[in-house]
């Protein structure tokens, strides 16, 4: 058993209404979870930063900095799956919460069973080490939180480094299509030999599609993957679910630098879902 196995799970809540934090508190601590509470974006940036934890949940109403801003800061310096909680419930402020880094977005008042749902959910997904190294992240000078704090939202699909070479990676752990490759081990994916930002979902959802090749997956389907479910068994899947994984595509086409209506990727098939695009050259969509 290594020392990892050891450590307790560890929730992070960011939540400034105290029966909803409590209310969180007692579900986590239901699932296993060690949780640690925080009342605003800023302390909730320091939690993480220094605890590190599996979820956290994060309201969009905050005191100072709101949601969609801490999840934007919280993906520079955590590869935490990120539950958004909010009463704001039309399709733009869910498209937002899950443009700004979040993996799932519940509507307040939420249930406790559906949560406790989710929670287990992510937690059937495999759990990859935080893509950002420690020597990424001691390059910046002060703290990761510090630097955060200070920092605009980037607006850069693809990290800016140098090529990345890697000729100790073994070939068959590499997924590829075109010039994309992708690595379950090391949670990676390289466009062009440079490496993409990608949360996990996005990650997530590559990684079926690249599998899949040419054979189309339906939103129910994608669903039903970033919940670990088995899909020959018959689970609901809502309309906030398809709209969350349309949302989650249009994210991971707008890193990987792919246009939905000439796609040199990910293609979509008008009323089913997506798939790769044929290997060829040949660009094109079956909607655009």
């Amino acid at each position: 058993m290594t020392e990892s196995s050891l450590q307790p799970k560890v929730a992070v809540v960011i939540e400034d209404d105290p029966d909803v934090r409590t209310l969180l508190d007692e579900v986590f601590r239901a699932a296993g979870f060690e949780v640690v509470p925080t009342e605003s974006g800023l302390d909730g940036l320091a939690a993480v930063e220094k605890h590190q934890p599996v979820i956290t949940t994060l309201d969009i109403n905050l005191p100072g900095i709101d949601g969609f801003e801490v999840a934007r800061r919280i993906r520079k310096i955590s590869s935490t799956y990120i539950v958004m909680l909010s009463a704001l419930a039309e399709e733009s402020d869910v498209v937002l919460g899950l443009g700004s880094g979040a993996d799932e977005y519940l509507v307040k008042p939420f249930r406790p069973r559906e949560l406790r749902a989710r929670i287990e959910a992510l937690m059937r997904r495999p759990r990859f080490e935080d893509n950002m190294s420690a020597d990424r992240l001691s390059a910046n000078p002060g703290s990761p939180v510090s630097a955060a704090r200070s920092a605009a939202p980037s607006a850069a699909v693809l990290v800016a480094a140098p090529p990345v070479v890697r000729p100790d990676d073994d070939v068959a752990e590499w997924q590829s299509h075109r010039d994309i490759r992708l690595n379950l081990a090391t949670h990676t994916v390289l466009i062009a030999e440079r490496e993409a930002d990608l949360t996990r979902t996005e990650f997530d959802l590559l990684a079926t599609l690249l599998e899949s090749k040419r054979r189309v997956r339906s939103k129910s389907d994608l669903a039903l993957v970033l919940r670990g479910e088995d899909l020959g068994l018959s689970f609901y899947v809502g309309e906030p679910d398809k709209r969350a994984i349309e949302a989650h595509i249009a994210n991971l086409r707008r890193k990987i630098g792919d246009n939905p209506v000439e796609p040199s990727y990910i293609e979509t098939v008008r009323g089913v879902g997506y798939r790769l695009t044929p290997s060829t050259n040949t660009r094109g969509s079956l909607n655009g």
